[in-house]
């Protein structure tokens, strides 16, 4: 009975899930609903008070969606400009001729993995899913197939390497070198994005399915009126080439001088956004004879298009703050620490089960470091290998807590089915074959 006691909070979060599957599929109910239905009585059943409950939902709701909004935002306008003028078809168009369609998944996984490490995932996926669905429908092939490509090399490298926020704190918390974590993390990711990116879309079936209605053509567009490749590509890469650069100055000269600060303020995920989105209202429409009046309705309807998803990823948001605020990481964290296995899976595993638990890999994988890390000494492990397990414990499956499993379902139009399918096995398998490669470098160094 005890047992039971001590583990109520895990079971009451489990029972929400289940409850929240039931509400989404059964039931039917909106998933903003149902989102908050259950963060509201998962953390009544946990003993949160009332105006507790209320202030973690206001506080997971608001923090999302202060991170997120935005550049969900902005980042569908400059993918709905880019569809309407031709640009994302240009890009699309360009890749096929010089890969070819058999080997354009090759193209997606460099460019998803490019992205992965220059900026926060949301925006690598939010600019490159309307790369990704132009360059298949083109090439002939389920966008599904290329989307779990890109979706492979993004997470992944934004999991493991620096300067994402992740993985630099991890090297910080193991005192890791942070050259060795570039170079050993290659060797993990390639084969870990291989396998989710390139072998796992081509084992599962049933990946055809209709184009997601915000990424639909609004009419067809005249190829040689598009704007050409280089600056169809640049556009969207410019929020990666600002925030890279900040960080670059960073690293080298004084953030807190007058000329850092304005640097880190063009760096930002969100200024670079609006910056980029500025940008292509002119190239992507002016500059090509479309009125304002053209081009705002392209920026109207973007944001009508993801005004649903951005309210779900809030929803989602405030459950994954309920699940934080009941304590579950730290009793997760607690259980596993007691245990004798090797630090390295450890690391993984304390990561993962968190990661599970509470839909953030950043939270799971420094609350893992906290407790694996005086632990380093102790086994002999090397620091470089802790940091490259954890984080591959951080990218693993995700589920309805998690706001970028909601981004994906609602941005390709999933079901919670095909989400599960899709979203959840890739980065299972990314995680898994990256633990994998952890392992079998531990033998040789």
């Amino acid at each position: 009975m005890d047992f039971i006691v001590d583990y109520l909070p895990i079971i009451w979060v489990a029972l929400g899930v289940g409850l929240l599957l039931y509400l989404n599929i059964v039931v039917k109910l909106n998933s903003v609903l149902a989102l908050l239905i259950v963060a509201i009585l998962v953390g009544v059943l946990n003993g949160l008070s009332l105006t507790d409950v209320v202030t973690s939902v206001k506080t997971g709701f608001g923090s999302t969606l202060g991170s997120l909004a935005i550049i969900i935002g902005m980042g569908a306008v400059l993918g709905k400009l880019m569809v309407d003028s031709g640009a994302a078809q240009r890009v699309a168009s360009t890749l096929l001729k010089k890969f070819g369609a058999k080997n354009v998944e090759w193209a997606i996984l460099i460019v998803g993995a490019i992205f992965g490490i220059s900026v926060f995932y949301e925006v690598a996926f939010i600019i490159l899913a309307p790369l990704v669905i132009s360059i298949a429908i083109e090439a002939k092939m389920p966008y599904l197939r290329l989307g779990i490509t890109m979706v492979a090399a993004a997470t992944m490298a934004h999991s493991i390497f620096p300067p994402q926020p992740g993985p630099t704190a991890l090297v910080e918390a193991y005192g890791a070198d942070m050259g060795m974590v570039y170079l050993l993390g290659i060797v993990v990711a390639v084969p870990a994005i291989i396998a989710a990116g390139i072998i796992l879309p081509r084992v599962l079936k049933n990946l055809d399915l209709p184009i997601p209605p915000l990424l639909k053509k609004s009419e067809e567009v005249d190829l040689d009126k598009a704007p050409g490749f280089g600056i169809s590509l640049l556009i969207p890469l410019l929020p990666a080439i600002i925030i890279t650069g900040a960080t670059i100055y960073n690293m080298i000269f004084d953030k807190e001088s007058a000329v850092g600060q304005f640097i880190n303020f063009l760096g930002s995920a969100e200024i670079s956004m609006i910056l980029a989105v500025l940008i292509a209202i002119y190239v992507f429409g002016i500059r090509l004879g479309r009125t304002m009046k053209e081009v705002m309705n392209s920026f109207a309807g973007a944001i009508e298009g993801i005004a649903m998803i951005i309210f779900i990823v809030g929803s989602g948001g405030a459950f994954k703050q309920i699940i934080l605020d009941t304590g579950i990481g730290d009793l997760i964290a607690g259980v596993m620490q007691n245990t004798s296995i090797n630090p390295l899976i450890m690391a993984w595993l304390i990561t993962a089960v968190i990661r599970i638990a509470t839909g953030t890999g950043v939270v799971s994988a420094i609350t893992a470091a906290g407790i694996v890390g005086p632990l380093i000494h102790t086994f002999d492990v090397n620091p470089v290998l802790m940091v490259l397990a954890t984080a591959a414990g951080s990218n693993t499956i995700t589920h309805v807590n998690d706001a970028s499993f909601w981004l994906f379902k609602e941005y390709f139009n999933l079901s919670i089915k095909d989400t599960f399918k899709t979203w959840g096995l890739l980065l299972f398998t990314t995680s898994i074959v990256g633990l994998c490669v952890v392992l079998i470098l531990d033998i040789f160094i």
